[in-house]
């Protein structure tokens, strides 16, 4: 779904919406894109930053998950002691559960905000899951550590500026099918963790920046990309790749599919040697 910057009260009423639709389809976990409620480096983005999990956004979800009967994960801007965090929020019918705070920031997202610390894995009572949001999916190691952790499915919430488009269909399918062709990649993150992996993107302009040229790769326009994977790799649903539109998309994660690849003699979990890979704790960078 779009999320256009700077008006949380429209996209709470959207995200209302969506969880009526979502609840009739038979679903008990939704996950919605990052940084939906406030919107992707919105130029007022440390006014506008609510506190977690005291602020009117979560307070305002936790009402919508009580009344759908769903666990919802939603992106906003997080405020704390005056620093601004990209926060993913979790929250259930009994209330709220938990955040994760993106780890690495793109381009100029670092103009508004500060990297988390935190690698989290929340237990709902019918899965596991653990948050890893749009750019932090370029670093296989958080994935990794979320399984071993015991995370049965990870959210991969995108606002993700893959591709400019303009105004024709021809243009708007070739960013569509860009941004899917991208994120298919992820795939990868499912499948070398044994988990579900469960992604989806703003989709559509959600304001235009004076600041940058109308047609410049950080303007707020997502072409947007849904897809949820199996833990061997597989695709279980995916949106379409024609149009840039808002839509859901729904699939049931059966518990039988974990237990299947866990058991596989090549579960990577098991064979993995870590005593080999010190190295990656070590900075790589002299300056």
């Amino acid at each position: 779904m779009n999320g256009f910057l700077g008006e949380p009260e429209r996209i709470l009423a959207a995200i209302d919406a969506w969880c009526g639709r979502a609840k009739e389809a038979g679903a008990e976990l939704v996950l919605f894109p990052e940084l939906v409620i406030h919107g992707h480096c919105t130029p007022n983005t440390w006014e506008v930053a609510e506190p977690v999990p005291d602020g009117p956004s979560v307070r305002k979800l936790c009402e919508l998950a009580a009344r759908h009967g769903l666990t919802i994960s939603a992106g906003m801007s997080e405020k704390e002691r005056d620093l601004v965090f990209n926060t993913q929020v979790l929250v259930s019918p009994d209330g709220y559960v938990g955040k994760q705070r993106k780890l690495h920031l793109s381009r100029d997202e670092a103009n508004h905000y500060k990297g988390g610390k935190e690698i989290s894995v929340f237990d709902l009572g019918f899965c596991k899951v653990g948050t890893v949001i749009c750019y932090d999916n370029q670093f296989p190691e958080i994935a990794r550590m979320l399984a071993l952790r015991g995370a049965d499915v990870i959210l991969m919430p995108h606002a993700a500026r893959f591709l400019p488009w303009a105004d024709t269909p021809e243009d708007e399918a070739a960013a569509r099918r860009y941004s899917h062709s991208f994120v298919s990649l992820y795939a990868l993150r499912a499948r070398e963790n044994s988990c579900f992996a469960v992604l989806t993107d703003q989709a559509g302009r959600a304001g235009t920046l004076d600041s940058l040229p109308p047609d410049h790769e950080n303007q707020p326009h997502h072409a947007g990309v849904a897809i949820i994977w199996g833990p061997g790799g597989e695709v279980l649903a995916s949106a379409q790749q024609e149009r840039v539109v808002e839509e859901m998309i729904v699939a049931d994660l059966d518990p039988a599919l974990l237990a299947r690849e866990r058991s596989l003699a090549n579960y990577m979990l098991r064979t993995r040697r870590p005593e080999l890979f010190g190295e990656l704790t070590k900075d790589q960078v002299s300056s």
